[in-house]
């Protein structure tokens, strides 16, 4: 068995611990052999007989020697940092094991021996709660008796974090606690290779600092293996070997080189292997962040950062553009496990096409591209902050800076932030007018029609998005945004008190996406199709739509639109469950809190809310409202959906009804499985309709790049 990891992960430790554990069954002798300070072309052979006390009389070879003592029974053998003579341990490990029967070896290395038989332990980083935090406050209290990690929990888990739940970096952290307080530690993890470091005598030189600890892995390396771990370090997080392949090869490393070099680094633990999930592509790799600084450190060395920089947001650009057009598709699910996975890649890209006005416009067209996984998945705050951010770097390129002025004007108004979506949507009118962009036209008309609906001027809302939708007839487009602004009319509808026509729009908008495999405008439709079931009094029905709804928002981790189904849900179950809706009332104000929008702001809304609240309060008594609404708040918007679908898949007849459908149609379970039918008779239409409507496309390459992807 070899226990392999990164330097500093705790590999020694675990296997003497482990040793001593099976003591007793080992009752022959068991040996540790430590060969990490031991130089590079020191014999093996002699140096585990040192440690078995033995010498080999003249004429008889060390290893004969060996044999001889370790047959004699049931033994075990501990090889500790063996990773600088691998290949002279591989062939003693191999030789003794086939000629001892009764031997047991463990190893601790940071590369594996590779010999038959050998079955590999991969240590990985502790998690940081509670593993990482509790070592570090038991290092921490064994300097300052007072510590606890109770008192600066938050602090403590951020200095865990930020060293990826290394044990060595997180010991050499804590041991700073002598000068340093914690929020001066966490102020100078910036550079944690030069900060953590220890004069501790009792501690192996390799462990002395983190820096000569990863150095000692540097070492070890072949050139190519140097080189390719320089250039990783502009990853943030994960990353794959497309990526890989693209982003770091160049004339001193070839494409086809690139394989080599990362199994090399994943071979000796400085490159960690995710496993993806089954039946979900290419295997994920990624740098601790200590090794990651210490790959910087010598990338910048080579002069290579500025340049590798640019790759690394060429990549994310072409990831970008790939999964808008994508989006609409059976795919989307995918599509959004995709882009969350590589968000710090793309946070990484947008941040350095911000750093400088002349690429404004690549940060435009950035982060107005990921428009959908701002809107969709949780993230409005945070892309309406990255769009603002490109916008005010101006930009000479109408068509990145409509699709970051469209974008910003979805954002602003989901959170309720109607001030920056009339000012930016305003601008992308009389911009697209100026150019001629009609597609950019459509959407801002949408965008002001989505503004005018969660402001509740609702006749302006029906004007705005009968405007926006004759204009993609016009251009004969079809995709979510399409869907979305019919959806939108017809909740503008619904709330004017047109429950027939608002039904008709939302179930058209609603079998198209079934059709085509797009979900998150259809959880939408099924929203409309609850509001709209509502005004008519259809309370069974209504619920039967949000739980729909809500399963589907779950999957995207749809922050506003689990918010409103939850809103809309309490009061329809008010009268049979009071204490249910006051929780879910609770739950949405989380909801809101989360999305950093203001909650609320729509009076329709805001008095529907009222009428709840108040019916729930006679219900309940104030007492009894308050408590029930504050556990609301504390399990949460998850706790909430999670408690409405668990409800709603026994479907009691106080919650979702009796009913066997939803408009007449099977149970979203049922409905499903129609889709991929349904998907291949559409297909062909929909691929002709999106290639009417391409995004803008990046900015050429300069001359001597590839292109983006």
């Amino acid at each position: 068995m070899t226990v392999t990891g990164v330097a500093g992960i705790g590999k020694s430790r675990l296997a003497l611990r482990a040793a001593r554990r099976m003591r007793n069954r080992f009752c022959d002798g068991m040996w540790l052999v430590s060969l990490a300070e031991l130089p590079a072309d020191t014999d093996p052979d002699e140096a585990v007989l040192g440690a078995l006390g033995l010498t080999a009389p003249g004429g008889r070879s060390p290893r004969e020697v060996l044999v001889r003592r370790l047959a004699q029974g049931e033994t075990l053998l501990v090889l500790d940092g063996c990773e600088h003579l691998s290949e002279p341990c591989a062939a003693l490990v191999a030789e003794l094991l086939r000629r001892v029967p009764g031997l047991r070896v463990l190893v601790a290395s940071r590369r594996p021996l590779g010999i038959t038989g050998e079955r590999l332990l991969p240590l990985r980083p502790l998690p940081v709660w509670p593993d990482a935090v509790e070592l570090f406050a038991d290092r921490a209290s064994a300097l300052l008796p007072a510590f606890t990690a109770a008192a600066g929990r938050e602090a403590v888990s951020e200095v865990c974090r930020r060293l990826d739940g290394m044990p060595l970096a997180i010991e050499l952290a804590a041991a700073q606690l002598r000068t340093l307080s914690l929020e001066q530690l966490l102020l100078r993890l910036d550079d944690p290779l030069r900060l953590l470091t220890s004069d501790g005598h009792s501690v192996p030189d390799r462990h002395r600092s983190l820096s000569t600890a990863i150095g000692w892995s540097h070492e070890l390396c072949t050139a190519g293996e140097r080189l390719l771990w320089s250039r990783l370090s502009v990853f943030d997080g994960g990353f794959d070997l497309d990526a890989v392949e693209y982003v770091c090869s160049g004339p001193d490393l070839p494409a086809d080189e690139v394989l080599p070099a990362l199994s090399g680094l994943v071979a000796q633990s400085v490159v960690v292997r995710d496993d993806p999930p089954e039946g979900a592509g290419q295997a994920r790799y990624r740098l601790l962040r200590p090794v990651r600084a210490y790959g910087a450190r010598w990338l910048t060395e080579l002069g290579e950062t500025e340049r590798l920089r640019k790759r690394h947001r060429d990549w994310y650009l072409g990831l970008a553009t790939w999964c808008e057009l994508d989006w609409f598709s059976l795919r989307q699910i995918e599509v959004a496990q995709r882009v969350e996975a590589e968000l710090p890649n793309l946070r990484l890209a947008l941040e350095y096409s911000l750093e400088s006005p002349e690429d404004a416009h690549i940060g435009q067209y950035l982060t107005g591209t990921l428009w959908f996984y701002w809107v969709g998945c949780g993230r409005l705050a945070e892309g309406q902050r990255w769009l603002e951010s490109a916008l005010e770097l101006g930009g000479d390129q109408p068509e990145p800076r409509a699709k970051a002025l469209w974008a910003v004007g979805l954002t602003a108004a989901a959170r309720g932030d109607a001030v920056a979506a009339l000012t930016a949507l305003h601008e992308c009118r009389e911009l697209a007018d100026r150019c001629g962009d009609e597609s950019a036209a459509a959407l801002a008309t949408q965008m002001l029609g989505a503004t005018a609906l969660v402001n509740d001027d609702l006749p302006r809302a029906v004007a705005l998005l009968r405007e926006c939708l004759e204009r993609y007839r016009a251009r004969g487009e079809l995709n979510a945004l399409v869907l979305l602004a019919q959806v939108q009319l017809a909740l503008a509808l619904a709330l004017l008190g047109d429950a027939e026509a608002a039904l008709a729009l939302a179930e058209d908008a609603r079998q198209v996406a079934t059709d085509s495999g797009e979900r998150w405008v259809r959880s939408y439709a099924l929203y409309a199709l609850a509001c709209a079931r509502a005004e008519r009094g259809e309370d069974e029905q209504a619920r039967e739509l949000l739980v729909a709804c809500l399963e589907i928002k779950r999957e995207f981790g749809d922050l506003l639109g689990m918010t409103l189904a939850l809103e809309r849900l309490a009061p329809l179950v008010v009268l049979d469950a009071p204490e249910w809706a006051a929780e879910l009332q609770g739950a949405a104000l989380t909801g809101w809190r989360d999305l950093a929008g203001e909650p609320l702001r729509s009076p329709l809304l805001r008095q529907r809310h009222e009428r709840c609240a108040a019916r729930a309060r006679g219900l309940l008594g104030d007492a009894g409202y308050e408590a029930a609404r504050r556990d609301g708040r504390r399990g949460g918007l998850d706790t909430a959906v999670a408690q409405v679908l668990e409800r709603g898949r026994g479907r009691p007849a106080s919650l979702v009804g009796q009913a066997g459908g939803v408009a007449g149609r099977p149970w979203p379970e049922e409905d499903r499985a129609s889709e991929g039918r349904a998907a291949e008779e559409w297909a062909a239409g929909a691929a002709a309709a999106l290639r009417r409507r391409q995004p803008a496309g990046p900015p050429p390459a300069e001359a001597d790049e590839e292109p983006a992807g």
